[in-house]
């Protein structure tokens, strides 16, 4: 367990060895954070680049890192555990000089199975919102006890800097959906975060956490907006709880195209989300700083090298082709002969169908990011599984392993294709708004 939590002191002395960053407190009195934070979205234990970047980062001078106990299933919060306790047992880092923030609300991979077993336990969480299949979402103070503790657990860490109520308008999005009068939605709304932040009081009492706060999409939405998420009414939540309460960290998407943090005035007053913060000493944190979602899709702010091996879309189509016809020749070919339950035929037809998902389809993706997510988050991990069961079959035939590894092929070359076509694209995009 790494001990401490980020001071001034600490954080101070980092900032005087990188005079070329700027820094700036988190809090009055409280920690200085580098301008530029490390996003943990994305990244995982186990693979090497992302390890690689966060420690260069670090080493950089980079000392604030922003995750979530849902980003990667928990495995973002596991690698930066490991980099920093690399760190510090190499004597490159201390604890107190980096902040750490995360957060908790979502339900969503091994959190459904901890959900499924409270159920059959008969001790479910309360207020759970159950938004869409796989999606469920909990601020209740009991799934907040849990889901910090098992944060705590996976950073190695006996204390969290910041911790935020991640998007709990899930509850708003939840209700607009099935019509529920917004009046009642609204008072509900509060009702939980009140609760929550009753909470979280009780856990900066502890020394589990710092401070925290609340990180919401909707901050910048206009005040009419159905899943409008009211600073300052949750600022009055935390002020009336105690007026040394540790309510100090609110997190927004904020970039060329989403605005609405500095032009929209939805507070009091003719105030936009900034002012009210800048007026009670908030820090704010900003997400999708590079990626905007404009109109119905993601825009990417950012420019794209161009692909290594440029293709047009008659050599995707072709490609494309060519993996449908290895999916076909597995099931005309290979599936009858396989010692397999009948029952078994149909997964794993499903899972070694990514050129017939791609067919005729693979130009509507609309960016090379979600071309990204589809990849790895959907379609990689079908076939994977596949191959992974046709390999533990016993007694294989020697056309089949043969066939496996043409599939690979067939599927690497498509893919590539598909991304260098998505990369130019891109790539025309963020020259066109650039401009």
């Amino acid at each position: 367990m790494i001990p401490g939590k980020a001071t001034f002191e600490a954080t101070s002395d980092l900032a005087q060895n990188h005079p070329d960053l700027t820094f700036r407190p988190l809090v009055a009195g409280g920690p200085l954070v580098s301008q530029a934070g490390f996003g943990g979205y994305r990244v995982a234990q186990g693979v090497e680049m992302h390890q690689q970047a966060l420690a260069h980062a670090l080493n950089q001078g980079i000392n604030l890192i922003d995750t979530s106990s849902n980003y990667s299933d928990g495995q973002s919060e596991s690698l930066i555990s490991q980099v920093i306790a690399a760190g510090i047992g190499s004597g490159a880092l201390r604890r107190e000089a980096i902040t750490i923030i995360s957060k908790g609300g979502y339900i969503q991979g091994a959190n459904q199975q901890l959900l499924r077993q409270r159920k059959a336990a008969g001790n479910p969480f309360a207020n759970v919102v159950n938004y869409a299949d796989g999606l469920d979402h909990c601020i209740h103070p009991e799934f907040l006890a849990d889901q910090l503790s098992r944060s705590l657990d996976r950073l190695g860490m006996d204390c969290i800097d910041g911790y935020l109520l991640h998007n709990p308008e899930y509850y708003l999005m939840w209700a607009h959906k099935w019509h529920r009068p917004l009046a009642e939605s609204r008072e509900s709304y509060y009702q939980r975060i009140r609760l929550a932040f009753q909470h979280l009081e009780e856990e900066a009492a502890r020394g589990r956490i710092q401070y925290y706060g609340i990180s919401s999409n909707s901050f910048p939405a206009p005040a009419d907006d159905p899943t409008f998420t009211s600073l300052e009414t949750v600022w009055q939540i935390a002020e009336s709880i105690s007026n040394q309460h540790h309510f100090r960290i609110i997190q927004l998407p904020m970039n060329l195209l989403e605005t609405g943090g500095a032009a929209e005035r939805n507070q009091s007053e003719d105030r936009s989300v900034l002012t009210f913060a800048r007026q009670k000493g908030l820090a704010v944190l900003i997400n999708r700083p590079l990626n905007a979602l404009h109109g119905d899709s993601l825009t990417r702010l950012a420019e794209m090298l161009p692909p290594s091996y440029p293709t047009t879309p008659i050599e995707v189509s072709t490609l494309v082709d060519r993996l449908v016809e290895q999916e076909l020749a597995f099931q005309q070919e290979f599936l009858p002969i396989l010692a397999l339950p009948a029952v078994e035929h149909r997964p794993l037809l499903e899972q070694l169908s990514l050129g017939r998902i791609l067919s005729g389809q693979w130009r509507g993706l609309g960016s090379y990011q979600n071309w990204q997510d589809l990849q790895h988050r959907f379609l990689l991990p079908r076939a994977q599984q596949a191959l992974k069961t046709l390999s533990n079959l016993p007694n294989l035939p020697a056309e089949l392993l043969d066939w496996s590894d043409r599939y690979v092929e067939a599927v690497n070359t498509a893919f590539a294709a598909v991304g260098a076509f998505y990369q130019e694209e891109s790539g025309k995009q963020a020259e066109a708004i650039k401009k």
